[in-house]
């Protein structure tokens, strides 16, 4: 029986050793990283790609910190716990941990994972940490389908296709 998503959350000391067990017992180790703000289809796709390039899926998620940095004003709509415990729920996922720098590249370092996955926004040199991975003697892969989903677009739509109505319970009656 699986563990339950909360107890796959883990610290990164704790994904240390979880790395360790499964690369002795011969496991491929894939790691992706992402924000995974109001989780979608694309991400579902990406992590789905990510666990085809190995047998032992981790995901680092980027904290509050970071998500508000990267991404703007008003994110992350959902708090950086609970998108880990949503990402854990999913099948292909082994372990999430939750990162705070912008880039995965000291994770990277600490876990020495065999292959590191980014989504097809990225081409595999233009991901920033290739070089980190290259000197591990590791992978960099492209994953999951073409970006045709995006959190913004899921906030864009739900904002036109709700907030006229919103506005016009607030003004109540006339």
């Amino acid at each position: 029986m699986p563990s339950s998503p909360i107890r796959r959350v883990v610290d990164l000391e704790e994904a240390e050793a979880l790395v360790a067990r499964a690369k002795a017992a011969g496991k491929r180790v894939v790691l992706a990283n992402g924000h995974f703000d109001l989780l979608h289809v694309g991400h579902v796709r990406y992590l789905e790609g990510a666990r085809a390039c190995g047998d032992y899926l981790v995901v680092a998620v980027n904290d509050d910190h970071a998500t508000a940095r990267q991404k703007g004003r008003g994110r992350p709509i959902v708090p950086a716990a609970e998108r880990a415990e949503m990402v854990a729920a999913l099948s292909v996922v082994d372990v999430v941990l939750i990162f705070g720098q912008e880039r995965v590249s000291s994770l990277l370092e600490r876990l020495r994972p065999d292959v590191h996955c980014k989504g097809t926004d990225y081409l595999e040199d233009t991901v920033p940490e290739r070089d980190v991975m290259r000197r591990l003697g590791g992978d960099t892969r492209i994953v999951g389908d073409p970006k045709r989903h995006a959190t913004r677009d899921v906030i864009a739509t739900v904002l036109e296709r709700f907030a006229p109505k919103a506005k016009e319970q607030e003004k109540g009656p006339r």
